[in-house]
């Protein structure tokens, strides 16, 4: 069955306007007036197709390739390519992020129901304010008095809580669920996130487990991304933050009270407990955790699977569990292969 797509192609385009889009050097003989019709990938790509090339895992993909043009690096400039144009830039996985857009201008704020009409469903509260432009699908929630920015998309089965703040250009994806919190512009929420529950905090003993409210807030910054199932916790006194323009990819557990700085990078499955603080940059690989009440410094790197059990210097690598200097647990790691491989 052929199948129309999920997302719109506005193309075609010129080879001189993607190469003016990304600012890219133009290497090639031919007609240099051919229009370009799609994205594609190298061992996929025909005459008008995109492709990119970056990881030399593909080389041979590279040099057979049937693309009209392909994005490469200044590293790559003098690899052999079956491409007619190869289109030079510093960055060609950022160049080529540049160019999807270009063609699909929609694909970063899919919506889940097509496009509804845009007059208010009936579970828009009254005192709610929308500003113009925002579209909420059939079935969305949208609570008391809570606000939302211009060109925000709210799909389908999402709730937007009591008194919450949206701003403008944000997607919130179909199943999220957001309450206490107040978000930036140009923030992605993807499908069955939760933010803003309370946090796991009890006051236990003999006679049982006393529940602590929690009173905070959560506060997302501009141009976060926020992965499908991840959940950020209220915070418990002050505010969970989460910083301007980091990303945090599906399944993540974020406690409450805990601040990351900006442009913080956390993988899928990681764990951050409650009051733990990440400077800017802070890189967390999956499958990481850390305790409670330590400091993450700015530009650290954790290793997938590195569990941290206490503050991390900034600009460090640490991997292992607990998570040491990265040489270190390399080093741990062969000696104990060593060690496992002596006969008795």
């Amino acid at each position: 069955m052929d199948h129309p797509g999920f997302f719109e192609n506005v193309g075609p385009f010129s080879l001189q306007e993607i190469a003016e889009l990304v600012d890219a050097q133009i290497i090639g003989d031919g007609d240099r007036n051919i229009e370009l019709v799609d994205v594609k990938p190298l061992q996929q790509a025909a005459s008008g197709h995109v492709a990119f090339f970056e990881n030399r895992k593909y080389q041979a993909h590279f040099e057979a390739t049937k693309a009209s043009v392909c994005i490469i690096s200044e590293k790559d400039r003098k690899k052999p390519s079956g491409a007619m144009f190869r289109l030079v830039v510093p960055d060609a996985y950022r160049a080529y992020a540049t160019v999807v857009d270009h063609f699909y201008p929609e694909a970063t704020r899919p919506l889940a129901h097509g496009h509804p009409e845009q007059e208010s469903p009936s579970l828009v509260h009254s005192s709610a304010r929308l500003e113009d432009g925002v579209i909420v699908e059939p079935g969305a929630v949208i609570g008391e008095g809570a606000r939302i920015g211009r060109g925000t998309r709210i799909l389908s089965g999402a709730v937007v809580g009591y008194r919450c703040f949206i701003g403008r250009n944000c997607l919130v994806a179909a199943n999220a669920s957001i309450s206490c919190s107040i978000i930036g512009d140009n923030v992605i929420i993807h499908q069955g996130a939760a933010i803003g529950q309370d946090g796991f905090g009890f006051a236990m003993g003999p006679e049982g487990h006393r529940k602590v409210p929690q009173i905070g807030r959560v506060i997302i910054q501009d141009s976060v991304e926020i992965g499908a199932n991840t959940t950020i916790d209220r915070g418990a006194l002050g505010d969970t933050v989460i910083g301007e323009g980091s990303k945090i990819d599906n399944l993540v557990q974020i406690g409450h009270n805990v601040v990351l700085g900006r442009h913080c990078v956390i993988v899928s499955q990681v764990g951050i407990s409650g009051s733990t603080e990440l400077g800017d940059f802070v890189i967390m690989g999956g499958q990481a955790g850390c305790i409670g009440h330590v400091n993450i410094g700015a530009g650290a790197k954790i290793a997938a699977n590195g569990k941290i059990t206490n503050n991390v210097a900034p600009g460090a690598t640490l991997g292992g569990a607990p998570a040491v200097p990265i040489m270190q647990w390399k080093r741990e790691i062969i000696a104990l292969k060593h060690l496992a491989a002596r006969k008795k």
